[in-house]
């Protein structure tokens, strides 16, 4: 059977040959514990700080900035809850934005249950965070920002600078949830002003269950993990050194080749969109239209279903819905909603994502399956 063609790379990414080879070592023969002082724990200690120097690398900080985590729903945990429960002698409020992933909502959720309140400020129409909002927002007792640097379903870019400066004026702490930017965009933690920034590695060809977090020096958020002092003592328990090798490695070439890649990405996007607008004229795009992550295309059909397109294209094409229909209901996502797509287009959008190993020949495929059944749907939409 041939595979479909795969267009979900905000879902997840390949595992890229250069970090399956990085990791092999560690899978075969170097099986040992870094914390042992023993011959078997020096090359995968090695191996370990030769991670933290590529991640650091890449997000333009030190390598005692870095620590490595289980994922990036893990390292927001750590980043929101370390931080309030640090700073909750100083306040207890939290702002974040209405468009962000569960991974920090519900961390936000949970610590209300704590006492902490949370501002959860609107976007606009293209899913932007307005800087003027995130300001009206902030009180004396103001101690965390939290908000992504890029949208998972309509990637749009946030203003995450302009915040951080706004965090920094009011002596509050920002962080910023990346997962969906590295290695798509720059992600220089000194221009984003950020003092806490989270990587999620299966988003960067790397594998499932390795993160990290960047902390900047001299914020010190409230350990989430207690046990041995791994990880200069900001996570316990043995190191993943397999995947932390494969995080490492898949940072030193998205550093390398982020322009490239970002010059790729687009091209692919938009070769799809323009095919696809072209055949099929009445077609939405949602997100910013230029303040967009270069892979993303989220594109809402009016008047359909997006699970029906999805069966439709199912064995030729690998796609994401932004709404799941019932009978009759429409459950539209949280992002969609807070955009204010209007119900007839949102329950339609499908969102395709692009990567490194997208092809030209593989979008023109892509074009054709999708027109066909966005057409057949049209005719007989029930």
């Amino acid at each position: 059977m041939i595979q479909p063609v795969y267009l979900d790379y905000n879902g997840t990414t390949p595992h890229d040959p250069e970090v399956i080879a990085a990791m092999r070592p560690f899978l075969e023969t170097e099986f040992g514990n870094p914390s042992s002082s023993h011959w078997y724990g020096i090359r995968p200690k090695k191996a370990v700080e030769a991670a933290r120097r590529q991640v650091a690398a890449l997000l333009g900080c030190e390598p005692t900035e870095v620590f490595f985590t289980s994922g990036g729903t893990e390292s927001n945990n750590h980043a929101i809850k370390g931080a309030a429960r640090a700073l909750k002698d100083k306040g207890h409020h939290l702002i974040t934005s209405t468009v962000e992933h569960p991974a920090i909502l519900e961390v936000c959720r949970h610590l209300e249950g704590e006492g902490f309140t949370t501002t959860y400020v609107e976007v606009d129409d293209t899913g932007m965070v307005r800087v003027e909002d995130v300001a009206a927002a902030i009180r004396p007792e103001t101690i965390l920002i939290t908000v992504m640097h890029a949208n998972n379903e309509v990637g749009t870019i946030q203003p995450i600078s302009e915040i951080g400066e706004l965090a920094k004026k009011y002596n509050i702490h920002m962080h910023t949830d990346a997962a969906q930017s590295v290695g798509k965009i720059e992600t220089n933690v000194q221009r984003l002003n950020v003092d806490m920034l989270s990587v999620a590695g299966h988003k960067v060809y790397a594998p499932k269950g390795i993160g990290a977090l960047y902390v900047r020096k001299g914020v010190v958020p409230e350990k989430f993990c207690h046990g041995a002092g791994q990880e200069m003592g900001w996570r316990a328990g043995t190191e993943n050194v397999l995947e932390i090798v494969g995080l490492g490695k898949a940072c030193e070439m998205a550093e390398r080749s982020l322009d490239h890649t970002q010059t790729h990405l687009k091209a692919m996007r938009d070769r799809l969109h323009r095919g696809l607008t072209d055949q099929l004229g009445e077609v939405r795009l949602n997100g910013h239209p230029e303040q967009r992550l270069p892979n993303t295309l989220s594109l809402s059909f009016k008047g359909l279903e997006a699970n029906r397109i999805l069966e439709e294209i199912g064995l030729e094409v690998a796609a994401s819905a932004g709404a799941a229909c019932h009978s009759d209901t429409v459950q539209l996502s949280h992002v969609l909603e807070a955009i204010r797509i209007p119900v007839k287009w949102a329950k339609g959008t499908v969102r395709f994502s692009t990567g490194r190993m997208t092809t030209a020949d593989q979008i023109d495929q892509a074009v054709a399956v999708v027109v066909d059944a966005v057409v057949k749907l049209r005719k007989n939409p029930g």
